[in-house]
């Protein structure tokens, strides 16, 4: 799916400016309960229609967005199937080691400095 998809659904769902084209979607049918609960929601001058039409507008650009997000971790699925990009466990133990071992030498010298500035 293209990036750019999201970006024109939230233009669309957002925008202050009527759309040229509209669509209607199907009603739906809730309990007198959920309805009263929806109402007590809204905000100062937001009509059930408009917070319906957000809600739906968001969950489809986030729904787009989890798409595209499987889609990369299948992609990234198949190339570690396929070796690419992979490290063993010991080389990446071998290089946190390395980092620790860096972060160690700096702060002694960090601590060396300290102390002979302290002293002097």
């Amino acid at each position: 799916m293209d990036r750019g998809f999201g970006l024109r659904l939230y233009i669309n769902c957002y925008t202050l400016y009527p759309m040229s084209r509209s669509a209607t979607l199907p009603p739906i049918r809730v309990t007198p309960e959920t309805k009263a609960s929806l109402e007590a929601s809204l905000r100062e001058g937001e009509s059930l229609t408009q917070f319906i039409e957000n809600a739906v507008c968001r969950e489809a650009e986030f729904r787009a967005e989890q798409n595209a997000a499987v889609a990369r971790a299948k992609k990234a699925l198949r190339a570690a199937d396929k070796g690419v990009g992979l490290m063993t466990a010991d080389d990446l133990l071998d290089g946190m080691q390395q980092r620790a071992q860096a972060a160690q030498h700096r702060i002694r010298a960090a601590v060396a400095g300290k102390n002979k500035r302290d002293a002097g």
